[in-house]
């Protein structure tokens, strides 16, 4: 089991200064790499892309913490969010989760040196985003010619759905919740690897000695925040973190949030609201909850809510249903049909289409109670992942070879990651968590763009 600890060994990593003034760094940032330049920013700080120096190979990211009170004379540390990333990147290792390569502490910063990844999935679906606004462009005359769907292809979604469970399944079984599971965190590897990444909202559940709500009253950004969490659940589960990954793969067929609601900001008490307006882009999709499915239903704080979403609209009273949702998103990304004039397709057209495995799947995942959705274990099973003429019950050569590589067999090219130069000083740059440039963590790249989608 994962312990928490601080990390940092001072014997190695630096000495008490003469003066007493505070810590010196053996190791330096800048004497070990060579900073590219900034990728992005969160609430607790900034990263950049680095590549090492002495004879270290490869591409990194460096992760740089502000400290909880900067600008002030003293020192006081940094936030016990940070802690906790940093605790938890130092012991997990795992093919599908983001390795640390070494924390750094110096003037006053703390760094946490990642392997990079060239790409993460809100690229990769805002790629294909593209890719769709230009096929619907084109004269009915062209489009109908064009024989590649423009959707990111069947066996690249079901590959990074198998390593994105086996990361989490790692997680889970050494008692660390994510909670914060969504495209911009994912990251791939020019290899093909999926990684988890960005640890800032992790924690482990084992044994807690307060409610998970006492220490963080808001988790899981808003899209991907499963029921139970805007219902006002003060305890809850890793099966937060199944109903992300569900999101995550309604997002993938779609291209777009399955359930993209508008998020209500916390007052000036710093009491949580009822998040209204994403519980309904939920119904309007699933129907309402029932207690008979869900027997903890009537007990969640925010319950009564649930009467007040019927005079939303004629979708809640109407809902899509689930079942219409994924057919419907599979017919206009294109994917072929499992099936032609009644009959079981071929096995390379069943290899291209999510088909009838899929829908089970986002079903399981997308389970109102938390209780019987899908765990992760449970969801690396399903026949989703093991259908198909490459399967062969996972001793395929070929099939191995896709579910370590979600390029494989892929002709898309995709753009690498964004690097700024204009805000490369690592040591003197803005202060850390603010969004000067670049695309935010928990900001969505697409967010204003999608505004329009409705």
């Amino acid at each position: 089991m994962i312990s928490l600890t601080w990390p940092i060994d001072l014997a190695d990593k630096g000495t008490m200064s003469n003066s007493g003034s505070g810590y010196t760094s053996k190791k330096k940032v800048y004497s070990r790499y060579k900073i590219i330049g900034f990728i992005n920013s969160g609430t607790y700080g900034r990263v950049y892309k680095a590549v090492g120096r002495n004879g270290q190979e490869g591409s990194f990211a460096i992760k740089k913490f502000k400290p909880d009170k900067e600008g002030e004379p003293q020192y006081t540390g940094i936030s016990q969010s940070a802690i906790r990333e940093i605790s938890l990147c130092s012991e997990l290792s795992h093919g599908n989760i983001v390795r640390t390569h070494e924390i750094i502490l110096e003037d006053k910063c703390i760094f946490i040196v990642f392997e990079f990844a060239e790409h993460d999935l809100l690229q990769i679906i805002h790629h294909h985003m593209q890719q769709t606004s230009r096929f619907n462009s084109l004269p009915s005359s062209q489009s109908s010619t064009q024989t590649q769907s423009p959707a990111i292809p069947a066996p690249t979604i079901k590959s990074i759905m198998y390593q994105l469970l086996r990361g989490v399944a790692y997680l889970h079984k050494n008692w660390v919740m994510h909670r914060d599971l969504k495209p911009a965190n994912v990251m791939v590897t020019s290899a093909g690897r999926v990684k988890i990444g960005d640890l800032g909202l992790a924690r482990l559940f084992y044994r807690p000695l307060n409610s998970l709500f006492a220490g963080d009253k808001v988790v899981v950004t808003i899209w991907y925040r499963a029921p139970e969490l805007l219902l006002g659940a003060r305890h809850y589960t890793p099966a937060v973190d199944l109903w992300a990954v569900g999101c995550i793969f309604a997002e993938l067929l779609s291209l777009r949030p399955i359930f993209k609601g508008e998020e209500a900001k916390m007052d000036n008490k710093k009491s949580v609201p009822f998040q209204r307006d994403q519980m309904r882009r939920i119904v309007e999709v699933l129907g309402l909850p029932r207690k008979e499915e869900w027997g903890l239903l009537t007990a969640m704080p925010e319950y009564a809510q649930l009467g007040t979403l019927a005079s939303a609209g004629n979708r809640v009273n109407n809902p899509q249903g689930l079942d219409n949702w994924y057919w419907t998103t599979l017919k206009n990304s294109r994917y072929p049909s499992a099936e032609k004039n009644g009959e079981k397709a071929s096995g390379a057209t069943v290899a291209m289409t999510p088909g009838q495995e899929g829908l089970d799947l986002l079903r399981g995942l997308l389970t109102y109670d938390p209780e019987k959705r899908l765990k992760a274990e449970e969801a690396l099973k399903h026949p989703y992942f093991h259908t198909g003429p490459d399967s062969k019950d996972g001793t395929n050569p070929e099939w191995m070879k896709l579910m370590e590589n979600c390029f494989e067999g892929s002709s898309v090219e995709y753009p690498l990651r964004k690097v700024s130069q204009e805000d490369n000083d690592i040591r003197t740059g803005s202060v850390p968590g603010t969004k000067r440039s670049g695309l935010g963590e928990d900001t969505y790249g697409r967010q204003n763009k999608r505004a329009k989608d409705g």
